[in-house]
């Protein structure tokens, strides 16, 4: 039988030896599905970021000699009923949505998953009452439950981010609540809780970072159910206020420029879709990379 010399190290195949979440960005790489939403979601993205500096006009520009003008060379989007260049408005308007998007998202999964840890790791009552509160939640479609919460704050873009971002509270916490469920029963929990480690560092450095997976991908999906939300909340009237470019809001006052410059809405209306689409191909492809089950 022949012995490993000291210089000599065993035959590892690349894909065993590398990281979970290396493994997870090669099975995201092997998705054209996801790449294409990953490479929408990264254009809308450099769009908010660079957007005031390569729109062709401002937001609130007017010539009411050139109102509801279809798209030419002059204005590749065409203009509104107050002669403001679509093209800009619907740029700038990637920032709006993008950030209600995002800082929502980010709100649902601070506090979800902070309720949903603590309902999943002592239980008992304290699991009841915010199983109960989830449940109560959760009754209510997440529409008119923004609805209700805008109406009660005031319309406003800050009052709709709020909303917006407590109706998906209850999505994280029952997701990361079954999580915890599984994972504090496994021995390496059981092992910390002999040696005497805090809970706070149990949860903090061993039960969240192994419940991150899920919330990646609920997060992602859940960017774009935001920016539905908000588009339809602008729309309303009880989002975004004029003169914000704000897409839902844009769709609102074109309404009844539809037969005679259908432009006003279809623009608007593909920015809404397209970044829609990104974030939902990307948080599948996040989905099958980042599930066990899903691996041959």
């Amino acid at each position: 039988m022949t012995q490993l010399t000291t210089n000599q190290t065993p035959d590892i195949p690349e894909e065993k030896a590398a990281g979970p979440w290396r493994e997870a960005w090669t099975g995201f790489k092997k998705s054209k599905a996801a790449l294409a939403g990953a490479f929408i979601v990264l254009f809308f993205v450099a769009l908010a970021i660079v957007g005031p500096l390569i729109a062709p006009e401002g937001i609130n520009d007017q010539d009411v000699t050139e109102r509801l003008m279809a798209p030419s060379s002059a204005h590749w989007f065409g203009t509104d009923d107050f002669g403001r260049d679509i093209l800009s408005r619907v740029i700038h308007g990637a920032r709006i949505s993008l950030t209600v998007g995002f800082f929502s998202v980010i709100g649902s999964v601070v506090v979800g998953s902070a309720l949903g840890i603590i309902a999943g790791y002592y239980g008992r009552w304290v699991d009841t009452i915010i199983s109960r509160l989830f449940d109560i939640m959760l009754a209510f479609p997440s529409i008119l439950l923004a609805i209700a919460i805008v109406s009660v704050l005031g319309p406003s873009l800050r009052n709709a981010l709020i909303a917006i971002a407590v109706i998906n509270v209850p999505n994280f916490g029952r997701l990361i609540r079954s999580k915890v469920l599984s994972i504090k029963q496994d021995e390496y929990i059981m092992a910390a809780k002999g040696i005497g480690m805090k809970d706070a560092r149990i949860l903090f450095s061993h039960i969240l970072p192994n419940s991150m997976a899920p919330v990646i991908v609920q997060g992602t999906l859940a960017v774009a159910t935001a920016i539905l939300e908000a588009a339809a909340l602008g729309f309303l009237g009880l989002g975004a206020q004029a003169p914000a470019p704000e897409w839902g809001k844009m769709l609102a006052d074109a309404r009844n420029y539809l037969r005679d410059a259908p432009w006003t809405m279809i623009f608007p209306g593909l920015a809404i879709m397209l970044t829609v689409l990104g974030f939902n191909l990307m948080g599948d492809g996040l989905r099958d990379a980042l599930d066990p089950r899903m691996k041959n």
